[in-house]
């Protein structure tokens, strides 16, 4: 089941309130890291191809599986996931590491989380990556009700099972070629086949019942993760807020992928006309995981952005508690 690595990096685990959150470091310890925050349903393996070609420049590339994805902890029962939860998670991250500014990577969702940190931090960032996304667009006043009340309704069933030890049971399992295949059509066709397993390797355990299958481990409840939710006007001034510090800012768009929408669109032409260190690259064919599909594709657009931009002066960790167990003072 594993799959190959092309370089190096170190497992790494963060202690939360709550448990932990894990992580592969790429590169160099003493290096501030490029943070890159995965999608939604996958983990830190959807940066396997792409983070070591990105070391060249960045030095190092920190990528961590968000809580309730991949091997990092799940959130204890009776919590509703929320993408502004992980905006917390970064908060953490900088305050173990003593980082007093970060440099942001995130594809989908975790390019979602990213743009919403700069717009409430924009001092604490020095630059920031979305692949495939700004935010997600809104589905609409009728479907996002329909949405949050399905969402509660599945949070009060999936609570009461975590809270009733009696009824937990093993989850379906699957041999690995299965699980290959409902990742490939799960993702609408997006991660190539031969691709998934760099996302599977974290995402499934061995079962207890049949030794020769898998199931899937992530928690159940990030299905229907809230996502953060305003009017136009408010992504807007988002927007503008990373604008006027002039953070340099670069969006890649898959050309093949919808995941840019509308409201999407609305920002970057506002983002384009008032950074002038934003910028935008279209991969025409590319999937929603470009990234992972055509990873020295995606390293050639980000590599020159890091060499324009990456403040090398000031990318020394500012305080030596990076070492190779990574394991910070506090908790999140």
């Amino acid at each position: 089941m594993p799959a190959e690595n092309t370089l190096h990096f170190t497992e790494i685990t963060i202690p939360v309130t709550y448990g932990h959150i894990s992580g592969r470091w790429y590169g160099d310890q003493s290096v501030r890291p490029l943070l890159a925050l995965h999608g939604w349903l996958d983990n830190c393996g959807t940066f396997a191809k792409l983070a070591p070609l990105l070391v060249r420049t960045a030095g190092s590339v920190l990528c961590i599986d968000l809580p309730g994805h991949g091997y990092s902890s799940h959130l204890p029962p009776g919590i509703i996931y929320h993408t502004m939860e992980y905006v917390r998670v970064i908060i953490g991250l900088m305050k173990s590491y003593n980082w007093s500014k970060v440099s942001l990577m995130g594809h989908s969702m975790g390019g979602s989380v990213a743009f919403y940190f700069t717009a409430l931090y924009p001092t604490k960032v020095d630059l920031l990556i979305q692949i495939d996304v700004v935010k997600r667009d809104s589905f609409g006043p009728v479907l996002n009700l329909d949405y949050r009340r399905s969402a509660m309704n599945k949070a009060l069933l999936d609570n009461e099972r975590l809270m009733d030890a009696a009824i937990l049971q093993e989850p379906p399992s699957y041999a690995f070629a299965e699980c290959e295949r409902l990742l490939h059509k799960g993702s609408g066709n997006s991660v190539n086949l031969e691709n998934c397993k760099y996302i599977l390797e974290r995402n499934l355990s061995k079962s207890r019942k049949y030794p020769e299958k898998y199931y899937f481990s992530r928690d159940t409840r990030v299905k229907y993760i809230l996502d953060f939710e305003a009017e136009k006007a408010f992504f807007q001034a988002m927007a503008m807020r990373i604008c006027a510090i002039k953070i340099p800012h670069l969006v890649i768009k898959a050309g093949a992928s919808t995941n840019i929408g509308p409201e999407s669109t609305e920002l970057i032409a506002i983002m384009n006309e008032n950074n002038p260190h934003f910028e935008t690259h279209v991969v025409p064919n590319g999937t929603h995981h470009v990234h992972l599909n055509d990873a020295p594709l995606i390293a050639k657009l980000i590599a020159p952005f890091l060499k324009r931009y990456l403040p090398l002066a000031d990318f020394q960790v500012e305080q030596s508690g990076a070492k190779n167990e990574l394991l910070p003072k506090g908790k999140l």
